[in-house]
C-alpha cells in the first residue's frame, strides 16, 4: 500500500484504527492523531460557542465525566488551533480530543457552513505561546492595522514570528506599543505566564551564582539550618534553588529531608516565600515536622482532622510550613488552589508514579511557582514511572509520551515491549531538572555494608502448604501456556496462591493465626542474641503484620525490650518509638513492618534482618536506607533470612531486570536493556522460576487438559491480595506486588497518552455468562459430556475413573460406588429432584 497517499485517504483504508499497535502506512504522529479523530465521534460534551463566527471562533467545552470545561479556539479545519488541556500542550499534535470534537461537530452540522479551504485570519493581532518540541513566544497579525503591527514584528520577532531573546526582557513596551496600536490586540495568559517564568529563571540564576555559588561561596550555606551541610548537599541546594522547580534523587539515606528544607530556607530568605506546603506519607508527618523544628526553629502545623477544621487551617493558620499526607491532598486540591503555595515539596515521590491513581492525579492538579520532589526510586518498574513523577516537576521535558516510548521501548514484530534502550539520554534530558547522587560517589566514610542471605529449612507443615500452592501455580501456569490466557478469577487465585507460598515460608501462624510452624523466628532469635553480646542494636523487618506478632511475642517471653511500629501506631506517637530505641541502651531491637521502610532514621542499629524478602528491590533498599545511612558510624550487616527451596530462594534472581533498568535511566548503567519477552510472559516466566514446577512439568502432555478447578480456598482471615498503587498508607498484611502490573497488561495494554487521557477506552458490558443460566449450564453439560468422552476413549484413563469411583469393604470384600458429595443436604436435595422429575414422566 503507497505510503504516498493524503492522510484522509489511509483512514478511508484502514478503517479502526488500533489503540495498541501502529499501521504500518502511518507515521507515529498521523497514528495518534487518527486515534484523536476516532475518539472524538464517541465523546458526549457539551459546546457553547462564545465567538462572533459560527465556526472560526472560540469555544467552551466540557466534559460531563470529569466536570473540566475547556477552551477551544477553530481557526482552521486543519491547523492553528488551540486548546486549554494539557494533552494539546504536550503532544505536539497540534490538535487534541477536543479540538477533533468540535471540528467533527462543525462539519456534521447542517446549521453551519462548510470549511473554506484557507485558515482564518483574524482582525485582531494577538501574541500566543506556541506549543511543541519547546514552547516559543509567537505572534499573529491581524487583518486590522496590519502595517502597524508588521513594524512592531519587525523589532521584537524573527522572521518565523518568533520573538527573540531581547523581546523577553522588553516584553511590558512591546504589549504597551501593541495596544497603542489597536485596541483588540492580544496577549494570551498562557504567554505571558511563560514570559514571567523565563524572566524569573534568569534572575534568580543570576543571583545565585553572584551570592551563593557553591565553589565560589560555600560559607554562604552555614548558617541556612541548624547543621553543617556536606559539600553534595550544598550542590543539591544550589541546584534546587537554580531550577525552580526539581526533583532530588538521591540515594536513600544521603540526607533528601535537610537538603530541602535548606533549599526553602534559601528561597524565604531570597525570594521571599510565604507558604510551603509539604505532601508527605501519613508515616512521616511528624517526623517532618521534629526535622523543621530541629533544623530551623520555623513554625509548622500538620493538617489532620476534618474537612472544616482543614478549611479553616487553609485559610487562617500562619506557620511557614504545612504538612498534609498524600490522601489529605487527594481531598483539598481545591483548598489547596485556594491557599495558592508558593513552594510544594512532594515526599516519597514514588507514590505518584502511577499516574492512573487518584493519588497521582490529584496531587499533579496542585499548583505552586516552586516545587522540589524527593525520592530514592523514581524508577522501580519501567520507565513510565519516572514519567509520571516529572510531570509534576516538568510536563514538558521529556516531550509526549507516545513519543518518549517510541524513543526508548523495544519492540517485537507483533508490537510488544521485549526491552528499553538509550536509557542514559533519558539522564541527559533531566540534567536540568534532575539531581542525584549515589552513596559510592558522595559518601567515601559511609561504613562498609556487608549482605548476607541466610537460608533456612522450613517444617513439614510448611512445606506441604508451600507445595499445594505451587501444584495450583503450576496447574494455572500449564492452563496459561496451552491457551495464552487466564481470566481474572484464575488471575487472583495465582496471585493469592503465590503469596501463601511466601506466608508460609514465614510461618503458618500468618496463614492461619493458630499454627505455629516455622524456623526463622529460632534463627532471628539467635542472631538478636549474637548482637547484643556484641553491644549492637537490631532492626528487624517483615511484609507481614503477623510475622511481626510472633516476633514480638518471642521477644516479650526472652525479656528483650523492644520497640515495635506497625500500621496501627498513629503517626504522632511513632516519633517517641524511634526516640527511645535510639536513646535508650537496653531498648535492643526495632521491630517494623513496610510502614517504617521509608522516611526513618535508624542509624542507632548496626544490624538489619529481613524476614522476608519483597517482591519489589526498591522497597528491599528503603529497609536498608534507614540503618545504612548518613549519621551511620559503624559496619552495618544485612541479613536476609531466606527458606531454602522454596519461592523466596528463587526470588532473588527475579529481581534483578528492574534494578537494571533503573541504573540505566538514573546511574549511567547499562544502555539497553531486553526482557526477551512481553511483561506477561515474563512474569508467567518468572512464576515458573520462582514456584518448584519440575513436577508439573514432567506430566504427560495427555494429562494437561484444562485445569481442574481447585477448591475454594478455605483459609480465615487470610490476608487480602490487592495491589496498593496510589494508597494514601501501606495496608498490613497486604503486598505490594509490582509483579503484578506484569499480568495485567494481557487484558489492559497501555493507551497512546494515557497521561492526560486523550485516548479512553469505552466501558465495555460484560459479556460473561451468568453461572446459573441456561446458557451456562448447556455449557458445563457439554464440557462434561466432551470430557467423559475423551476419558472412555482411553483405556488407561477409564481404568483411573472406574478405580477412583469403586470402593471395597474391608470387612465385607463387598464393592461400592463412591462418589464424593459436599454434605447430606446436597443428596437430599437431589433425591427429591430425581422424585419430582419421576413423576412428571408418570404423567
Amino acid at each position: 500500500m503507497s505510503n504516498d497517499m493524503t492522510f484522509e485517504k489511509k483512514l478511508q483504508v484502514l478503517g479502526k484504527i488500533q489503540q495498541h499497535k501502529k499501521p504500518d502506512i502511518l507515521t507515529l504522529e498521523e497514528w495518534q492523531i487518527a486515534l484523536r479523530k476516532q475518539y472524538a465521534v464517541g465523546l458526549r460534551m457539551g459546546i457553547v460557542n462564545i465567538g462572533a463566527h459560527p465556526y472560526y471562533s472560540d469555544f467552551e467545552v466540557n466534559n460531563p465525566v470529569t466536570s473540566m470545561t475547556y477552551k477551544v479556539a477553530i481557526r482552521s479545519h486543519k491547523a492553528g488551533n488551540f486548546c486549554s488541556c494539557m494533552d494539546f500542550k504536550t503532544n505536539s499534535l497540534g490538535t487534541c480530543k477536543h479540538i477533533e470534537y468540535v471540528l467533527y461537530h462543525i462539519q456534521n452540522d447542517s446549521r453551519t457552513f462548510q470549511f473554506s479551504l484557507d485558515a482564518v485570519t483574524p482582525r485582531y493581532t494577538s501574541i500566543y505561546l506556541k506549543y511543541g518540541t519547546e514552547r516559543t513566544i509567537m505572534i499573529r497579525i491581524g487583518s486590522e492595522k496590519k502595517h502597524e503591527f508588521s513594524e512592531l514584528a519587525h523589532k521584537y520577532f524573527d522572521s518565523n514570528f518568533e520573538l527573540k531573546m531581547l523581546g523577553y526582557d522588553r516584553f511590558e513596551e512591546i504589549l504597551a506599543q501593541a495596544k497603542a496600536i489597536h485596541p483588540d490586540f492580544r496577549c494570551y495568559p498562557d504567554a505571558m505566564d511563560f514570559i514571567l517564568e523565563q524572566r524569573a529563571r534568569r534572575r534568580r540564576v543570576a543571583m545565585m551564582m553572584k551570592k551563593y555559588d557553591p565553589e565560589k561561596k560555600p560559607e554562604a550555606y552555614s548558617n541556612l539550618v541548624k547543621a553543617q551541610l556536606f559539600p553534595y548537599q550544598v550542590q543539591g541546594v544550589f541546584f534546587a534553588v537554580c531550577a525552580g522547580k526539581s526533583l532530588i534523587a538521591d540515594d536513600m539515606g544521603l540526607g533528601k529531608t535537610i537538603q530541602a528544607i535548606a533549599a526553602t530556607q534559601l528561597m524565604v530568605k531570597e525570594l521571599g516565600l510565604q507558604k510551603i506546603l509539604i505532601v508527605c506519607p501519613t508515616s512521616l508527618k511528624y517526623q517532618w515536622k521534629s526535622e523543621i523544628l530541629k533544623f530551623t526553629g520555623s513554625t509548622v502545623t500538620v493538617i489532620e482532622g476534618a474537612a472544616h477544621k482543614r478549611s479553616d487551617i487553609y485559610k487562617n493558620d500562619t506557620s511557614l510550613y504545612k504538612i498534609i499526607s498524600y490522601n489529605t491532598l487527594s481531598n483539598d486540591v481545591k483548598e489547596l488552589n485556594q491557599f495558592e503555595p508558593d513552594l510544594v515539596i512532594i515526599d516519597e515521590a514514588q507514590r505518584i508514579k502511577n499516574w492512573k491513581t487518584k493519588i497521582s492525579q490529584q496531587v499533579k492538579k496542585v499548583k505552586s511557582e516552586y516545587a522540589i520532589v524527593l525520592t530514592g526510586t523514581p524508577l522501580e518498574n519501567k520507565i513510565e514511572e519516572l514519567y509520571s513523577i516529572i510531570q509534576f516537576v516538568d510536563a514538558f521535558s521529556l516531550g509526549p509520551l507516545y513519543k518518549f516510548l517510541n524513543k526508548h521501548e523495544v519492540k517485537d514484530d507483533s508490537g510488544k515491549v521485549v526491552g528499553y534502550k538509550n536509557l542514559n539520554q533519558i539522564g541527559q534530558e533531566l540534567s536540568d531538572l534532575l539531581i542525584r547522587r549515589r552513596k559510592k560517589d558522595v559518601l567515601k566514610q559511609l561504613p562498609e555494608r556487608m549482605d548476607k542471605n541466610l537460608l533456612v529449612s522450613m517444617t513439614k507443615e510448611q512445606m506441604d502448604i508451600h507445595t499445594s500452592n505451587a501444584d495450583t501455580v503450576a496447574r494455572l501456569v500449564n492452563k496459561w501456556k496451552r491457551t495464552g490466557f487466564l481470566n481474572e478469577k484464575d488471575r487472583q487465585r495465582l496471585m493469592i496462591c503465590l503469596n501463601i507460598m511466601r506466608m508460609s515460608c514465614d510461618s503458618t501462624f500468618l496463614i492461619d493465626q493458630n499454627t505455629r510452624n516455622d524456623t526463622k523466628v529460632d534463627e532471628l532469635m539467635n542472631i538478636i542474641h549474637q548482637a547484643i553480646e556484641q553491644d549492637e542494636k537490631i532492626v528487624v523487618f517483615s511484609q507481614w503484620e503477623r510475622m511481626t506478632r510472633v516476633v514480638a511475642g518471642e521477644l516479650k517471653k526472652q525479656k528483650i525490650k523492644f520497640e515495635y511500629l506497625h500500621g496501627g501506631i498513629p503517626s504522632e506517637k511513632r516519633q517517641d518509638l524511634f526516640s527511645t530505641f535510639t536513646n535508650d541502651p537496653d531498648c535492643r531491637v526495632f521491630l517494623s513492618t513496610d510502614a517504617g521502610g521509608v522516611g526513618l532514621n535508624l542509624q542507632a542499629a548496626s544490624v538489619l534482618v529481613n524476614l522476608d524478602i519483597p517482591w519489589n528491590p526498591a522497597i528491599l533498599e528503603q529497609r536498608i536506607a534507614r540503618v545504612h545511612r548518613l549519621g551511620q558510624d559503624r559496619n552495618v550487616s544485612i541479613v536476609n533470612l531466606v527458606s531454602a527451596g522454596t519461592i523466596e530462594h528463587r526470588m532473588l534472581g527475579v529481581l534483578k531486570f528492574k534494578s537494571s533498568m533503573a541504573e540505566g535511566v538514573l546511574d549511567s548503567g547499562e544502555d539497553n536493556i531486553f526482557m526477551g519477552e512481553d511483561r506477561f510472559k515474563q512474569f508467567m516466566s518468572d512464576v515458573e522460576q520462582i514456584a518448584n514446577l519440575e513436577t508439573e512439568r514432567n506430566r504427560k502432555e495427555g494429562d494437561a487438559q484444562d485445569i481442574e478447578e481447585p477448591e475454594e480456598l478455605v483459609l480465615p482471615n487470610l490476608p487480602e491480595v490487592d495491589e496498593l498503587e496510589g494508597s494514601s498508607e501501606q495496608t498490613e498484611d497486604v503486598p505490594t506486588d509490582s509483579l503484578q502490573d506484569a499480568a495485567d497488561e494481557q487484558e489492559n495494554r497501555r493507551t497512546p497518552e494515557v497521561v492526560f487521557d486523550p485516548i479512553a477506552d469505552q466501558k465495555q458490558e460484560s459479556t460473561e455468562v451468568k453461572n446459573d443460566s441456561p446458557e451456562a449450564l448447556i455449557q458445563m453439560g457439554t464440557d462434561f459430556l466432551g470430557q467423559l468422552v475423551k476419558t472412555l476413549s482411553d483405556k488407561e484413563a477409564t481404568a483411573r475413573l472406574v478405580s477412583s469411583l469403586v470402593e471395597t469393604d474391608q470387612n465385607t470384600g463387598k464393592q461400592f460406588v463412591k462418589i464424593p458429595v459436599e454434605n447430606e443436604k446436597v443428596v437430599e436435595n437431589a433425591l427429591s429432584l430425581f422424585s419430582g422429575l419421576m413423576g412428571l414422566l408418570k404423567k
